[in-house]
């Protein structure tokens, strides 16, 4: 789960994370009057999205006077701002956060996030912050040191040690950052989180360091245990079809491709996917529908896929183990009869009841191309979605 900047400063200040003074604001009325409230000579007027990039795309603006940010704010709100981070649609910006300005001296990068392959937290930092991160990472990778936390000892002293040398500051800072970085891991493990980063970290002209950004993803199975923290999701910024499939506990993801893919299980949707990629096809979404599903569930996951209209064909892979083909079958069945589906239909079953699960697709009366292997399912769903123009016809 991702929460917005301005909540993601909000529990920096309870972590005793240094940011800056800021307001959310969500008309170009309050965006003035919250410049006026924290005074100053300057302002960030940031749009508020789930999406990096923010700056390059113009929903970051520094304003030197209070017509300013009117004039920002005014083109800010409602506009569509498209980042690498979003489709070519962008996401439209309903929030705005007024912040601050700053006096900068230096910008660093700091962030924290799972590494699973060494079952640890990974600490990455960086001597160059800002927006062009990416850039450093590619063109100087050398710039960016990672530290690899002990469960066992936590942040130790000598890790804050190795950060102080890898972002070159100096001495005198040693006491902000050691404050900063402990505090920063112990919110990374009492929420739960899956990514927390602050790019920039900045050290002013004044020598203070404060978090002039914050970013924090949460481990959504972890929402359970912490209601104040599920709280700030904001549906608006989600895919409507990742939130009516999380309501029925499927796993969706939509894609650019035209070839719908059922699947149980992520690593064998994850194959399917690269199969289908393979022989030349290009998925329309990734759907797990886990090893519980009823046949009810099976029929909303059809009509979550098929509200794609790009939609061309439709592969069902399915390797029963705790899931039954039969249960697939019955749940294929009624959905293809309720939508009265006219797409090509490619089914794989094997494992428990496979043969249960054949029978009842053969015995459907449907158009359905039933293959024995991956192999040969991915050849025909990509030949039969080539000849089919998007259906356009489900509502």
């Amino acid at each position: 789960m991702k929460i917005h900047e301005y909540q993601a400063k909000n529990l920096f200040k309870k972590y005793r994370i240094p940011v800056l003074e800021g307001l959310v604001c969500f008309s170009v009325k309050e965006a003035v009057e919250a410049a006026i409230k924290l005074g100053g000579i300057a302002w960030a007027v940031k749009a508020q999205i789930h999406a990096g990039g923010r700056g390059k795309g113009g929903g970051v603006k520094i304003a030197k006077s209070i017509n300013e940010v009117k004039g920002y704010a005014e083109k800010m709100l409602g506009m569509n701002l498209i980042t690498h981070q979003t489709d070519k649609k962008g996401q439209t910006v309903r929030i705005l956060f007024v912040e601050q300005g700053a006096s900068i001296q230096k910008e660093f990068y700091i962030g924290m996030l799972v590494d699973r392959s060494s079952q640890r937290i990974c600490l990455i930092v960086s001597s160059e912050g800002g927006m062009d991160i990416e850039g450093v990472s590619n063109k100087t990778p050398e710039k960016i040191n990672k530290i690899l936390i002990d469960p066992a000892e936590g942040l130790t002293n000598e890790d804050i040690k190795k950060v102080s040398q890898g972002i070159n500051l100096s001495q005198k800072n040693f006491s902000e950052i050691t404050i900063l970085l402990k505090n920063l891991y112990k919110l990374f493990n009492e929420t739960d989180a899956s990514l927390v980063e602050i790019n920039p970290l900045i050290l002013t002209t004044h020598n203070q360091i404060f978090a002039l950004d914050a970013k924090i993803n949460f481990d959504d199975n972890s929402l359970f245990r912490h209601p104040e923290i599920e709280i700030l999701r904001d549906l608006e910024e989600e895919d409507p079809l990742e939130i009516k499939a999380s309501q029925h506990d499927l796993s969706y993801v939509p894609l650019d491709g035209n070839i719908g893919c059922l699947v149980n299980g992520a690593g064998l949707a994850m194959a399917t996917m690269d199969i289908i990629k393979l022989y030349g096809g290009a998925p329309a979404n990734f759907l797990d529908v886990g090893g519980g599903a009823t046949t009810e569930k099976i029929a909303e996951a059809f009509k979550i896929m098929l509200s794609n209209r790009d939609l061309c064909a439709i592969l069902v892979n399915i390797f029963g183990g705790i899931m039954r083909c039969d249960v697939i079958a019955n749940g294929v069945v009624k959905a293809a009869k309720e939508i009265k589906l006219t797409l090509p239909l490619v089914v794989r079953l094997e494992g428990t009841n496979a043969a249960m699960g054949k029978s009842i697709l053969a015995e459907s009366g449907l158009e359905i191309i039933l293959t024995n292997n991956m192999d040969t399912a991915a050849q025909n769903v990509v030949a039969a979605a080539s000849k089919v123009h998007t259906h356009g016809n489900f509502n």
